[in-house]
């Protein structure tokens, strides 16, 4: 295939003998393949290269560990990864394809099954990229669109995107990650008048902030060091159609500034330009945070937040909209079934019931992953005991905030134990004095409580990424885990004292 032959391959195996083999079979099928031996080497050379796939064996230094799997993902979320490995445990297999991986291979690697499992990336990958194209990008979002509506609070929004999508109106889309706001920005460009011109989208929390200026807004050549031809911006690209600011509330506070002039008068310079620029640009932004909240901390310009917030979409969280569960598995089920060239059984009914009962703090993007994983691994069980391990952690922030959970009102009437709080348990009917919580046992609820409910938002928002989670939290991997396991043995703690 003409576009297999230009790629290029990166093969990461501390084990010299072993990356010799794979880059010698490799490159006799005609693909271009670089080396690398350490997990440095192997960043330097992946933002050197830019590869198309890569071969990973991710023991290093006699254990192994994914994260190195997980940063490729980051710099670079389309690279097809293919996993070598002596390790060849249903467990390990499992976390390899949770962690991203497109296909795993055991050692010693058979060289017709490693050439067959790199051209069937390659293929993906290119199909992958025909569907990114304006034409069939249209009819896959209008696909994943007919899904919305299944609910009344989802046909609500539907109703809202019809009513919006013909005007040149400003929408703020509002919800948690991963519940659809970039498809709804989609549906609503491609309803509007502005649905033959460019659809361009900017993610406002992944760039840094000292490159969102340029990146919005381009720059002349000799406008800063490496700046050696005139970049047009953003808003430039998008001129006559429509931006979408992603994560907008994490745009840098200087740069806010430049936004609010552009949103009012049609106006910016680039970078080290000498004359203003006319643009006449519909825009679309999106955000998971209270933008209100951020402009009461100072973070936020409150001028912006009014120009953005004209019309404002939110979208429910999908354990506000269950009954769009089985929908969804169903159609992630026949997409990932076609794209990985795989037919695992369809959820058995005890499945599905487990996968109801879940809380799905990462929405409709934690259940896409769910399914790719199970078409990739294709074994029910370890899907449901994922569920079981996660499900007391989902469910921990909202048996927190019940009404009473903490509340000083609640002393003297013996109420529940909030989940995570430590229960004052006596063979002895208690005095008074004896059912009034100390200080210090007031601060230690509390302090689980804020504990648990930073744990929770942090896997929410990394969409249950733990060593992710791990970095931003400041804790390690280990204490990470320690902590779940506890929060776990906790609520089952407090589930038997409360039987």
């Amino acid at each position: 295939m003409p576009q297999a032959q230009k790629a290029r391959i990166l093969i990461v195996d501390e084990d010299a003998r072993a990356s010799r083999l794979l880059n010698a079979e490799i490159q006799r099928t005609g693909l271009d393949t670089s080396i690398a031996s350490s997990a440095a080497e192997a960043i330097h050379m992946f933002r050197l290269l830019n590869p198309a796939l890569v071969v990973l064996d991710p023991v290093m230094a006699g254990s192994a560990d994914l994260e190195l799997l997980e940063r490729f993902r980051q710099m670079k979320p389309g690279v097809g990864v293919i996993v070598v490995s002596e390790q060849n445990s249903a467990e390990f297999v499992f976390q390899v394809s949770k962690a991203g991986a497109d296909d795993y291979l055991g050692k010693p690697v058979d060289p017709r099954e490693l050439d067959a499992r790199v051209s069937q990336v390659l293929e993906r990958q290119r199909l992958l990229s025909e569907a990114s194209q304006p034409q069939n990008q249209v009819r896959a979002n209008s696909d994943f669109a007919m899904l919305f509506g299944t609910s009344p609070k989802m046909e609500e929004v539907k109703n809202t995107i019809e009513q919006v999508a013909d005007t040149n109106a400003t929408v703020l889309i509002r919800g948690e990650s991963g519940t659809g706001k970039g498809v709804v920005a989609r549906m609503i460009y491609e309803q509007s008048l502005r649905r033959d011109k460019p659809f361009v989208k900017v993610n406002c929390a992944a760039i840094p902030h000292e490159l969102l200026e340029s990146e919005l807004f381009g720059y002349e050549q000799g406008a800063f060091t490496g700046a050696i031809r005139q970049k047009l911006g953003k808003f430039e690209l998008a001129n006559f159609g429509t931006l979408f600011l992603d994560e907008v509330s994490e745009m840098h506070p200087a740069l806010q500034a430049k936004l609010l002039h552009v949103l009012q008068d049609g106006e910016f310079s680039r970078l080290g330009g000498k004359r203003d620029i006319s643009v006449d640009v519909r825009i679309l932004a999106a955000t998971n945070k209270q933008l209100e909240r951020a402009v009461a901390e100072g973070v936020f310009r409150e001028d912006l937040f009014y120009r953005l917030n004209v019309i404002t979409i939110h979208i429910p969280a999908l354990r506000e909209r269950r009954e769009e569960v089985p929908v969804f598995l169903d159609y992630f089920l026949r997409k990932y079934s076609e794209f990985y060239g795989k037919q695992p059984p369809p959820f058995s009914d005890f499945a599905i019931s487990r996968i109801l009962e879940y809380n799905w703090p990462g929405n409709i993007r934690e259940i896409e992953n769910l399914v790719k994983r199970y078409v990739i691994v294709g074994n029910e069980a370890q899907i449901i005991r994922e569920l079981s391990t996660l499900k007391p952690i989902a469910g921990a922030l909202a048996a927190d905030i019940q009404p009473g959970a903490g509340d000083s009102r609640t002393v003297g009437r013996n109420p529940q134990p909030a989940s995570g709080a430590i229960p004052i348990t006596s063979g002895k009917p208690k005095s008074a004095e004896e059912d009034i919580p100390s200080l210090l046992d007031i601060g230690r609820r509390a302090a689980m409580r804020a504990e648990r409910e930073a744990i929770e938002r942090t896997l929410a928002q990394t969409r249950w990424n733990r060593r992710q989670a791990a970095r931003i939290l400041k804790v390690s991997y280990k204490a990470l885990l320690n902590k779940l396991k506890s929060m776990e043995e906790q609520d089952a703690k407090n589930k038997n004292l409360s039987a």
